[in-house]
């Protein structure tokens, strides 16, 4: 693992859309630090379209989408990345696919609002995003 490797999940780029404040305040810490590269999953930018594909005219999808491809390594997920995620003693499917991708980044610190559906995980740090400023610079 890398410490400063640090993956988003899904909920916190969702939460900084609908302009959840501490989802918004967490990533304008993370892109503010240096030495430090941030990833999230294509799964996940799927997954933040889907929800505001409803609710959202698509130029402003394309923005936030957009907005995120500039500060975010995106990466892939495979066939290979589902059936590890079987693997994984986890209750959460969804969560156990985004623990192994951020796994193929080397990512040690995970950021998400659902710290205890990751908390039998190993290997990896998971902090809220109002805890983000634990982190240092």
């Amino acid at each position: 693992m890398n410490a400063n490797h640090i993956f988003v999940d899904t909920n916190v780029l969702i939460g900084w859309q609908a302009g959840i404040k501490s989802d918004s305040d967490c990533l304008k810490y993370l892109f503010s630090l240096r030495g430090k590269r941030l990833y999230t999953s294509s799964l996940s930018i799927a997954q933040f379209v889907s929800v505001f594909q409803k609710t959202k005219p698509n130029d402003e999808i394309r923005k936030a989408v957009n907005a995120l491809l500039a500060k975010f390594n995106i990466i892939s997920f495979t066939e290979k990345d589902i059936t590890a995620s079987l693997e994984v003693s986890n209750i959460d499917m969804e969560d156990n696919i985004q623990y192994v991708i951020s796994g193929k980044a080397k990512c040690f610190l995970f950021v998400t609002n659902n710290k205890k559906d990751y908390d039998k995980l190993t290997n990896i740090k998971v902090v809220i995003p109002s805890k983000i400023r634990q982190i240092n610079q």
